[in-house]
């Protein structure tokens, strides 16, 4: 079997870009995470912080948030839409690799860490919403939200037991 070089996979990306729907349901998913920073800074701007959204490179789209006590840890979460999956994902992030480390280790025997590996980018993730129904944003920012603050609580209550 020949090898894909570039030229092949430059091919197919003209090809998915010629009609136009790729770049379409791409700025929409990025303009709707920012929807999603906005409303969230708005309804829970007493209890968290917020960062940028990032865009990534087509794989991820995201934005942080923070309380003061996963601040005090060197914590954060991340709200990830996970291009791939098309799906809405909750990541508890450290701010070096050795916080993220040392907190995947305390973490290990919960039900938050899957598998023997720490995750490439993260502590731990979780999916929030698996096959998002996009014609009903309301209910979705609200499903998201509510599932967030679950796990963003669950998750430093867990952190507070093993630390």
């Amino acid at each position: 079997m020949k090898k894909k070089d570039l030229n092949y996979f430059v091919s197919a990306y003209k090809g998915l870009l010629k009609n136009g729907d790729i770049q379409v349901a791409y700025a929409k998913l990025v303009k709707y995470v920012q929807k999603l920073k906005t409303t969230f800074s708005k309804d829970l701007g007493d209890i968290y912080s917020f960062g940028n959204v990032f865009q990534g490179y087509m794989d991820y789209t995201y934005f942080y948030l923070s309380n003061d006590f996963l601040r005090d840890k060197k914590l954060k979460l991340g709200l990830v839409f996970n291009h791939n999956h098309v799906r809405f994902e909750a990541w508890l992030l450290g701010q070096t690799k050795d916080i993220q480390k040392k907190y995947w280790k305390l973490l290990k025997n919960t039900r938050w860490i899957n598998g023997s590996e720490i995750p490439q980018y993260s502590i731990s993730e979780v999916i929030l919403v698996d096959n998002p129904d996009f014609n009903d944003l309301d209910t979705l920012t609200e499903n998201i939200k509510n599932k967030l603050v679950s796990v963003a609580e669950d998750i430093s209550t867990s952190i507070q037991l093993v630390d």
